[in-house]
């Protein structure tokens, strides 16, 4: 991020720049800060935008190839194109000729290494992942945005909103401002405030009705599940959610096997920090066995509903239900 920064400052810019990775929020902060500084709004001639995995690499190309018009750059913005997944040989041999008064933003979710363009750009352009932050760094910048409001929030307050929102930045920073907001006439921010305001991600609500599954706690779990249904959440996303939750136990339970730290552990499961010692909490009270044994029965239900031999809604229901009882297994 501060080699980008450092371009736009020095007014000296590389042809093609890759932005990729998890953390939408600091991704969108970029492409905009590099799109602001080689185009100028309204500028129809010297700028083009393309969207998805129909865009065209030959026509890239050949506006690549075109001058400016009355002004120093050309700007081509390529966003979610899948060229850096396969294909794209041409663009990827092209990487090396561009024009220094051309520069190609390429903005993707994932991308694989071994591809020729990500090769070819790494070799003649700039490459910036955006992972998703850890909470330490989150927490940092809560609290600079809180200290330009004259603001501050107290510890509890502040792990309860993590706990509540999760860790995306796009969702952060909303919730956050709401927040100010709702103490406008407070310097401190409390965890009443939090509660007030904040609901609780989809997600944390998941992680709470599987902790009631683990814990046999059924009529807990079921009554968990039908207000998720009340608020319009789809069963098989439901079902998605906790199926990459039992998911998360079986990766936890091996890692801890491994001897590996919580911070290590978080890394390799691609969870937050704060999230690993309440997954190993869920994770210790059932076998590998038993957690697979679910998991399989979770595939089956999946498989009865997308073969219309059984309501979505029903399926998820005997999943809890199945689940619940998983502690004969252990």
């Amino acid at each position: 991020m501060r080699t980008i920064d450092e371009d736009i400052k020095n007014n000296t810019f590389r042809t093609a720049y890759l932005l990729y990775g998890a953390e939408a929020y600091l991704k969108k902060q970029y492409k905009d800060k590099l799109r602001a500084a080689l185009w100028q709004e309204g500028d129809t001639m010297n700028a083009a935008f393309y969207q998805g995995k129909d865009t065209n690499p030959k026509e890239l190309i050949d506006l690549a190839e075109t001058m400016p018009f009355f002004a120093d750059h050309r700007l081509i913005l390529v966003e979610d194109s899948g060229f850096f997944k396969s294909g794209a040989e041409e663009l990827a041999e092209y990487m090396e000729h561009i024009p220094d008064t051309t520069t190609f933003v390429f903005v993707e979710t994932e991308v694989d290494k071994r591809s020729r363009m990500y090769k070819a750009l790494k070799n003649h352009g700039r490459i910036v992942e955006f992972s998703a932050q850890n909470q330490e760094l989150l927490t940092r910048w809560m609290l600079g945005r809180l200290k330009r409001e004259n603001k501050n929030i107290t510890k509890a307050a502040m792990q309860e909103f993590f706990d509540r929102v999760g860790t995306d930045m796009g969702t952060l920073d909303r919730e956050m401002e709401k927040l100010i907001c709702y103490c406008m006439d407070r310097d401190v921010i409390e965890l009443p405030d939090v509660e007030a305001v904040c609901p609780q991600a989809v997600t944390n609500r998941i992680f709470d009705m599987v902790s009631a599954i683990v814990e046999c706690r059924r009529k807990d779990a079921l009554e968990m599940y039908y207000d998720l249904l009340a608020l319009k959440e789809p069963p098989l996303r439901i079902l998605f959610l906790i199926t990459r939750q039992y998911n998360i136990l079986v990766q936890l339970k091996d890692l801890r096997r491994k001897g590996m730290n919580n911070s290590a552990m978080a890394k390799a499961a691609g969870i937050p920090p704060f999230a690993v010692s309440r997954s190993l909490g869920q994770a210790s009270r059932l076998s590998i066995d038993s957690i697979k044994k679910i998991l399989a029965y979770s595939v089956e239900m999946e498989e009865a509903v997308k073969t219309g031999q059984m309501n979505e809604q029903i399926a998820v229901e005997l999943v809890i239900i199945e689940a619940s009882r998983e502690r004969e297994y252990k």
